[in-house]
Order: structure tokens, then sequence, then C-alpha cells
């Protein structure tokens, strides 16, 4: 296989599609590897460090013309489209539920794209599942960036001047991202609950010591669809949840959100009213800001303060921790790889599979995915 890796384009973003452990894993296989100059950068990855390890660096102009596949984080812009030879995949995280107008132009190049949002839940896809990498660093740094804008100490302090309480956090959404916020919070001393629409996350979340707080009624035994996601819920049950997350809100110093259902906005879980109900001083983590938000007053890439809380839209947590984010995308492509070549290693998708067909957008210059054809 002949691949390259772009350098990302996105502001803010810091993660990059292969790192020199990746590289050396590919090179060893037989693939050649070309890394645009200064893709890993911002991720601590030099281009010394990737040419240490049998890969070609260079400009962007300097793309080989017969790359086969390439690896990117984040949708590649306009230039690095061009620069990508007609026939190749392109594979990242393409936010595939609003790329239509990108389809269309890869589509019309004549490349083959492969969005990571729809690797399948099965459990021979797990180690190529971009998003719950990506989203179990999410939850991590959501708790990072909570206890640095509260500003006060996570767990009970014992002092000779006095006691300390623990911080409470409420983590609304027990998926990946909100278990990781769990276990997070814990570590840190916080007293933590936890809501979610799905039955099976109760258990998960008193395994983490957290409790569990939701309506369990029979719409909630019910709220999980067989792929593993949150089904949207009644009126009726979001009226009940609603009153029972707003009497449990008011008394959080931390609060954390994730709901999000695939190709929909997000889902609105805090209403200004319940803002107005918390003390001074307390934080929203709102995971769902590039969807429009779980909470009413959030605003993509901003810190909102009302009334003294701060609602914090943090639209790519990934990306604060480019390293580490980096190295887990990066073995997710060296994972799905195998799905993308013969038994001598040459490129050969294999487009009968399950995973390769749910994840494929565009090929043989036609936009082939369900959910973006007209």
């Amino acid at each position: 296989m002949k691949i390259a890796v772009l350098k990302e384009t996105w502001p803010g973003e810091t993660r990059v599609g292969a790192t020199p452990d990746t590289v050396k894993t590919f090179i060893k296989a037989g693939a050649t590897v070309f890394v645009e100059s200064g893709a890993g950068a911002q991720a601590s990855f030099s281009d010394a460090m990737y040419e240490g390890e049998g890969a070609q660096t260079g400009a962007l102009n300097a793309l080989p013309g017969d790359t086969q596949l390439v690896l990117c984080v984040r949708r590649p812009d306009d230039a690095h489209l061009d620069a990508i030879p007609k026939g190749a995949m392109i594979i990242g995280l393409m936010e595939p539920h609003s790329a239509q107008d990108f389809a269309k132009t890869c589509a019309d190049k004549g490349l083959t794209v492969l969005a990571m949002e729809l690797t399948p839940r099965i459990t021979r896809a797990q180690s190529m599942d971009a998003l719950s990498s990506q989203s179990n660093l999410s939850g991590y740094r959501a708790i990072i960036e909570a206890a640095h804008i509260y500003g006060r100490a996570f767990p009970m302090m014992m002092t000779a001047a006095g006691t300390i309480a623990p911080a409470k956090a409420f983590i609304m959404g027990a998926g990946v991202a909100g278990l990781q916020a769990i276990a997070t919070a814990r570590r840190l001393g916080a007293v933590v609950t936890a809501t979610d629409v799905r039955p099976a996350a109760k258990e998960q979340v008193a395994s983490l010591g957290a409790k569990f707080i939701a309506v369990e009624d029979e719409e909630f035994k019910a709220a999980e669809t067989s792929a593993g996601y949150a089904k949207a819920m009644s009126p009726e049950y979001q009226a009940k949840q609603a009153a029972l997350v707003a009497s449990h809100i008011a008394k959080q110093d931390v609060v954390v959100t994730t709901a999000l259902i695939p190709g929909r906005p997000a889902p609105r879980l805090i209403s200004t009213a319940m803002v107005d109900t918390m003390k001074p001083g307390s934080v929203i983590i709102d995971l769902a800001a590039a969807m429009g938000g779980n909470c009413e007053l959030t605003q993509p890439d901003t810190l909102v303060e009302h009334n003294g809380v701060t609602i914090a839209g943090y639209t790519n947590l990934p990306a604060r921790l480019g390293a580490d984010a980096s190295q887990l995308l990066a073995k997710n492509f060296v994972n799905l790889s195998a799905l993308l070549k013969d038994q001598s290693g040459a490129f050969a998708p294999h487009w009968d599979d399950d995973v390769i067909k749910a994840m494929t957008l565009t090929r043989d210059g036609q936009i082939v995915h369900d959910s973006l054809r007209a």
C-alpha cells in the first residue's frame, strides 16, 4: 500500500492520522508512507520522528501521484482534495451526517471516502471504533476542564482549619464519554451521580461507584436500539425525566452532558430555568455543543456565564490531548487497514465486508451511502 498522512487545517485541531509508531507498523507490513510536513507537530511528533521510522516527509505538492490510501483526522480542505490523486481512498472523521457537499465533491473527483464515525457497533470492529476511542478522551478531558473552571477542590479535605466538602458531579449520559467522566470525577474525589435513558447503563454507572438517577418506567426499560444507541424518548417521558433532573441539578457543582443521537440535533436536557437554580460557581460542560448543545445556553467553543454559572461548549476536547488522541486514532486506522489489503499487503479493499460497506460514503464516482443520497 502507498499511504499518505495529511496535515490538519481545521482551527484548533492538534491531532494527526498517524504516529511514528503506526508508520513503523505500516512500513514493516510493506507499505510506503508519505507524511505531509508538520502534520504531527501539534501532537509533538516531529518530521524527523516520522523519517526515523522510514517515512518520507514533504510539502503537500510533493504528495505522491500513486497514493492509494490517505489518512486524515477531519475532512480535508479543497487544497488537499486537489492534491489527492483520482482513485485514492480517504479515511477519517468526516461528520457524515452533514457531508452531502463534501461527498459530492469527492465523488466528482473520483475519490473514495470512508467515515470512521460509521464504524458498525459489532465486536470485531471495536478496535476500529474511532468514535469510542476519541469519546473516551473527551469524557476524561471534560472533567479536567470542569475542575479548572470550578476553581475549587473536588475531594473532601479535612484539615485543622476545617473541612472542605467534596464537589458534587452529575454526568448526563453514560456512554463511552460519560463513563470515563464518571471514573475521572470519582478519581478526583467528587461525589458522582449519573443518568442515562438506556437501562444497561444503570449497572455500568454503579460499577464505577456512582449513583444512578432516572425515571425507571416501562418506556425507560425499552429505550435502547439493537446497536446500543439511545432511542429518542417520548415527550411524556422527557417531561418526567426533566422534572427529576431539575430537582437534582440544583444541588450540583459540576454537570457534564453527553447526550447525542447520530444524525440529529442534540436533545435539550438543561433549560435556562434549570441553570437558574444552580449555585454561583457551578460549571456545565456540554459535550454535545457541536450539534446544538444539551443545554439551552450552550454556545459552541464559548464559555458562557449565566448568573454565576459557567457553561462550556467545547466542540473538540480530544484535540486538547493531541498526542494521546492521535495515538488512539492512528491505531484505529491500523486496525481498519487489515480490511483494505490482500494477503500480500497490496491495496485491495474488502468491499463486501460489512464494516467497509457501512463506512463507505463515496466510491467509483458515486455517493453510495444511503444517508447521503438525495
